[in-house]
């Protein structure tokens, strides 16, 4: 089969599209033919040797997978050959990957393979972060960072499905757009408003009981400014860099900094994920949940979907579909 392989940490561009031995399933293991992967920054980070923990090369980049049951190995019976399904873990950047049958969910009908890859990445560390997290409540208002990113779209539609009014702020008109789309109920341009004043303007005076922020760098302080007294001000990540704020802010606000780290908490409170999980596909079944799609790449094109990725030309979700 062929795989992208990063064999040295590097940029996109350093790596390579190999032809590599098919996998074969062991016990409680299966073999899924790849129809799609979700892009997400964590891979851009990977390569690089930039994120929270490293990998060992060489490697396939690629996280969440979904595509058809090829086979199965021994002691496997919740699935058939032929079956739709999504699969946590590594490797999704290959015709085929191997997963773990603990990983796999079926895809519900009407589900397309590429809105189901990464929904765990995206709408489940929005899920865990607002639900588990920040215990967002009905009515209470919601600042979201970076709305026109696939983290940041998913924070506005699951803020949306917990009953809050939700505030998007993201960097162009074409962005905050599509936040409305998704149901946002206010809009911050935070390219040509300042966002404590205009989160302020939006929340009375009061500002956002609950802000989500996966952006970082020099919005921190901002948002963190426009957090309510006794607010949450939920750390999701730092495409924008990692900020220095002025610790005197949550005393004088007396509001929580809540650190969201779904990838661990994945490992650790495995029930958890395995609600999240479900909840995630049933709501997807209904369409109470669309992932936005933007840019389709094909497996040659995988290193170019990192660059433009980490280079923040696309909205949205965007995936690799060998």
């Amino acid at each position: 089969m062929r795989a992208v392989r990063c064999r040295e940490f590097g940029p996109p561009e350093a790596l390579s599209i190999e032809e590599v031995p098919d996998p074969v399933p062991g016990p409680g293991q299966l073999v899924i033919d790849v129809r799609a992967t979700a892009v997400t920054f964590p891979d851009a980070l990977m390569i690089e040797d930039q994120y929270q923990g490293s990998v060992e090369l060489p490697y396939t980049p690629g996280g969440e997978a979904a595509g058809v049951v090829r086979e199965i190995g021994a002691g496997v019976e919740a699935f058939r050959v032929g079956d739709f399904v999504v699969a946590g873990g590594s490797g999704g950047f290959a015709e085929q990957l191997l997963a773990e049958v603990r990983n796999v969910r079926a895809i519900p009908p009407g589900v397309e393979f590429a809105e189901a890859t990464g929904l765990l990445y995206s709408h489940g560390t929005a899920y865990y972060g607002l639900k588990h997290r920040g215990a967002l409540q009905p009515g209470e208002s919601l600042l979201v960072l970076g709305g026109g990113g696939n983290v940041g779209l998913a924070a506005v539609e699951v803020g949306k499905l917990l009953g809050a009014r939700v505030i998007a702020a993201a960097s162009t008109p074409e962005k905050l757009a599509l936040c409305r789309e998704r149901g946002a109920d206010e809009l911050i341009d935070y390219s040509q408003e300042d966002l404590k004043v205009r989160a302020k303007e939006l929340t009375g005076g009061r500002g956002a009981d609950v802000v989500y922020d996966p952006v970082g760098g020099e919005y921190a302080e901002q948002a963190l400014r426009a957090t309510a007294w006794q607010g949450r001000y939920l750390v999701i990540g730092f495409t924008a860099g990692i900020p220095s704020v002025p610790l005197n802010l949550p005393l004088l606000k007396g509001c929580q900094v809540i650190g969201v780290f779904f990838g661990r908490a994945m490992a650790q409170q495995r029930e958890a994920l395995d609600e999240i999980m479900d909840t995630l596909l049933a709501h997807a079944a209904k369409g109470e949940l669309r992932p936005v799609v933007s840019h389709r790449y094909s497996l040659d094109e995988a290193p170019q979907a990192l660059a433009d990725l980490k280079g923040r030309r696309v909205v949205g979700r965007v995936v690799v579909e060998p």
